[in-house]
Protein backbone atom coordinates (compact mmCIF):
# COMPACT_ATOMS: atom_id res chain seq x y z
CA UNK A 1 0.00 0.00 0.00
CA UNK A 2 0.88 3.39 -0.66
CA UNK A 3 1.72 4.71 3.07
CA UNK A 4 1.45 8.75 2.60
CA UNK A 5 0.42 9.37 5.95
CA UNK A 6 3.66 9.86 7.38
CA UNK A 7 5.90 12.24 6.62
CA UNK A 8 8.41 11.90 3.26
CA UNK A 9 12.20 11.98 4.35
CA UNK A 10 14.85 11.97 1.79
CA UNK A 11 17.96 10.54 1.90
CA UNK A 12 20.92 9.71 -0.27
CA UNK A 13 19.47 6.05 -1.50
CA UNK A 14 17.82 2.86 -0.52
CA UNK A 15 19.23 -0.32 -0.38
CA UNK A 16 19.21 -2.07 -3.98
CA UNK A 17 17.92 1.23 -5.45
CA UNK A 18 20.43 3.16 -7.67
CA UNK A 19 21.78 6.16 -6.19
CA UNK A 20 20.52 7.82 -9.66
CA UNK A 21 19.33 11.37 -8.59
CA UNK A 22 21.26 13.75 -6.53
CA UNK A 23 19.50 14.75 -3.16
CA UNK A 24 21.68 17.05 -1.31
CA UNK A 25 21.36 19.42 -3.97
CA UNK A 26 17.80 18.61 -4.95
CA UNK A 27 15.35 21.93 -4.44
CA UNK A 28 12.86 21.59 -2.22
CA UNK A 29 11.11 24.62 -3.21
CA UNK A 30 10.08 22.31 -6.51
CA UNK A 31 6.53 20.77 -6.15
CA UNK A 32 6.27 17.33 -7.37
CA UNK A 33 8.51 14.62 -5.55
CA UNK A 34 9.44 10.73 -7.27
CA UNK A 35 9.72 8.79 -4.28
CA UNK A 36 9.62 5.08 -4.19
CA UNK A 37 7.92 2.56 -1.74
CA UNK A 38 9.47 1.31 1.06
CA UNK A 39 8.43 -2.26 1.78
CA UNK A 40 10.78 -4.18 3.02
CA UNK A 41 9.84 -5.95 6.52
CA UNK A 42 13.11 -3.82 8.05
CA UNK A 43 11.61 -0.65 7.30
CA UNK A 44 8.51 -1.50 8.07
CA UNK A 45 9.44 -2.50 12.03
CA UNK A 46 11.76 0.14 12.16
CA UNK A 47 9.61 3.34 11.04
CA UNK A 48 11.08 4.04 7.78
CA UNK A 49 8.35 2.95 5.78
CA UNK A 50 8.07 6.87 4.57
CA UNK A 51 8.76 6.70 1.02
CA UNK A 52 12.43 7.21 0.01
CA UNK A 53 12.31 10.79 -2.19
CA UNK A 54 14.82 10.24 -5.38
CA UNK A 55 14.40 13.42 -6.81
CA UNK A 56 11.84 16.82 -6.92
CA UNK A 57 10.78 18.10 -10.22
CA UNK A 58 9.44 21.86 -11.17
CA UNK A 59 6.61 20.26 -13.55
CA UNK A 60 4.38 16.92 -13.12
CA UNK A 61 6.28 16.06 -17.07
CA UNK A 62 9.62 16.62 -15.63
CA UNK A 63 8.58 14.49 -12.40
CA UNK A 64 7.36 11.49 -15.02
CA UNK A 65 10.67 11.85 -17.10
CA UNK A 66 13.08 11.25 -13.76
CA UNK A 67 10.98 8.28 -13.34
CA UNK A 68 11.66 6.86 -16.60
CA UNK A 69 15.33 8.31 -15.57
CA UNK A 70 15.27 5.62 -13.13
CA UNK A 71 13.57 2.87 -14.52
CA UNK A 72 16.10 2.58 -17.14
CA UNK A 73 18.80 2.53 -14.11
CA UNK A 74 17.47 -0.88 -12.56
CA UNK A 75 18.58 -4.20 -13.24
CA UNK A 76 16.47 -6.47 -15.81
CA UNK A 77 16.37 -9.37 -13.19
CA UNK A 78 15.30 -7.07 -9.99
CA UNK A 79 11.82 -6.99 -9.04
CA UNK A 80 9.76 -4.26 -9.94
CA UNK A 81 9.68 -0.93 -7.68
CA UNK A 82 6.87 1.29 -7.15
CA UNK A 83 6.82 4.79 -8.03
CA UNK A 84 4.87 7.70 -6.64
CA UNK A 85 4.71 11.44 -7.78
CA UNK A 86 3.60 13.83 -4.45
CA UNK A 87 3.06 17.61 -4.73
CA UNK A 88 4.17 19.46 -2.25
CA UNK A 89 1.54 18.95 0.25
CA UNK A 90 2.06 14.65 -0.05
CA UNK A 91 -0.88 14.08 -1.83
CA UNK A 92 -0.50 11.11 -4.93
CA UNK A 93 -0.10 13.04 -7.97
CA UNK A 94 0.47 9.58 -10.02
CA UNK A 95 2.34 5.80 -9.15
CA UNK A 96 3.23 2.93 -11.43
CA UNK A 97 5.53 -0.13 -11.46
CA UNK A 98 8.77 0.57 -12.77
CA UNK A 99 10.83 -2.00 -14.11
CA UNK A 100 12.67 -3.80 -17.41
CA UNK A 101 13.32 -0.17 -18.25
CA UNK A 102 10.11 1.01 -18.25
CA UNK A 103 7.05 2.41 -15.82
CA UNK A 104 4.01 1.11 -16.03
CA UNK A 105 1.67 3.82 -15.13
CA UNK A 106 -1.28 3.03 -13.39
CA UNK A 107 -4.30 4.96 -14.37
CA UNK A 108 -6.49 7.18 -11.68
CA UNK A 109 -9.88 6.44 -10.58
CA UNK A 110 -12.35 8.48 -11.89
CA UNK A 111 -14.87 8.83 -8.84
CA UNK A 112 -15.04 8.18 -5.37
CA UNK A 113 -16.99 5.31 -5.49
CA UNK A 114 -14.25 3.49 -7.99
CA UNK A 115 -11.93 4.78 -5.17
CA UNK A 116 -14.12 2.56 -2.67
CA UNK A 117 -14.19 -0.39 -5.33
CA UNK A 118 -10.22 -0.29 -5.25
CA UNK A 119 -9.63 0.05 -1.96
CA UNK A 120 -12.39 -2.92 -0.95
CA UNK A 121 -10.48 -5.07 -3.85
CA UNK A 122 -6.67 -4.06 -2.05
CA UNK A 123 -8.14 -5.13 1.20
CA UNK A 124 -9.13 -8.56 -0.22
CA UNK A 125 -5.82 -8.84 -1.93
CA UNK A 126 -4.00 -8.17 1.44
CA UNK A 127 -6.15 -10.52 3.45
CA UNK A 128 -5.31 -13.19 1.18
CA UNK A 129 -1.65 -12.46 0.97
CA UNK A 130 -1.84 -12.60 4.93
CA UNK A 131 -3.84 -16.69 4.83
CA UNK A 132 -1.34 -17.38 2.20
CA UNK A 133 1.59 -16.35 4.17
CA UNK A 134 0.25 -18.51 7.13
CA UNK A 135 0.18 -21.16 5.09
CA UNK A 136 3.24 -20.70 3.83
CA UNK A 137 2.91 -19.31 0.36
CA UNK A 138 5.45 -16.76 0.77
CA UNK A 139 5.70 -16.03 -3.08
CA UNK A 140 2.15 -16.34 -3.45
CA UNK A 141 1.47 -13.48 -0.33
CA UNK A 142 4.36 -11.71 -2.14
CA UNK A 143 2.44 -11.42 -4.94
CA UNK A 144 -0.91 -10.72 -3.81
CA UNK A 145 0.20 -7.71 -2.13
CA UNK A 146 1.86 -6.23 -4.93
CA UNK A 147 -1.40 -6.57 -6.50
CA UNK A 148 -2.67 -4.69 -3.73
CA UNK A 149 -0.04 -2.27 -4.09
CA UNK A 150 -0.88 -1.56 -7.73
CA UNK A 151 -4.28 -0.88 -7.14
CA UNK A 152 -3.58 1.41 -4.56
CA UNK A 153 -1.39 3.28 -6.66
CA UNK A 154 -4.79 4.56 -9.04
CA UNK A 155 -6.13 6.30 -5.95
CA UNK A 156 -4.66 9.48 -6.94
CA UNK A 157 -5.84 12.67 -4.89
CA UNK A 158 -9.47 13.40 -5.99
CA UNK A 159 -7.50 17.38 -7.12
CA UNK A 160 -4.98 15.84 -9.50
CA UNK A 161 -7.39 12.73 -11.15
CA UNK A 162 -8.68 14.58 -14.09
CA UNK A 163 -4.98 16.32 -14.49
CA UNK A 164 -3.14 13.01 -13.83
CA UNK A 165 -5.12 11.39 -16.41
CA UNK A 166 -4.87 14.16 -19.38
CA UNK A 167 -0.98 13.68 -18.38
CA UNK A 168 -0.82 10.21 -19.56
CA UNK A 169 -2.93 10.41 -22.41
CA UNK A 170 -0.60 13.09 -23.48
CA UNK A 171 2.08 10.64 -22.50
CA UNK A 172 0.92 8.06 -24.81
Amino acid sequence: MLDLSSPIHSTAHARGVPPHFPSDDADHSHPFALTLSRRAPADLMSGRAAPLVLARFATLADAMQGAIDHAEAIAREAPPQLLAILDRDERLVLAGAASDHAVAWSHPVTSAAEARGVVTEASQLRAQAGRAAAWGESDLAAQLRRRADLLDARLVDPLWRVFAARALQVAA
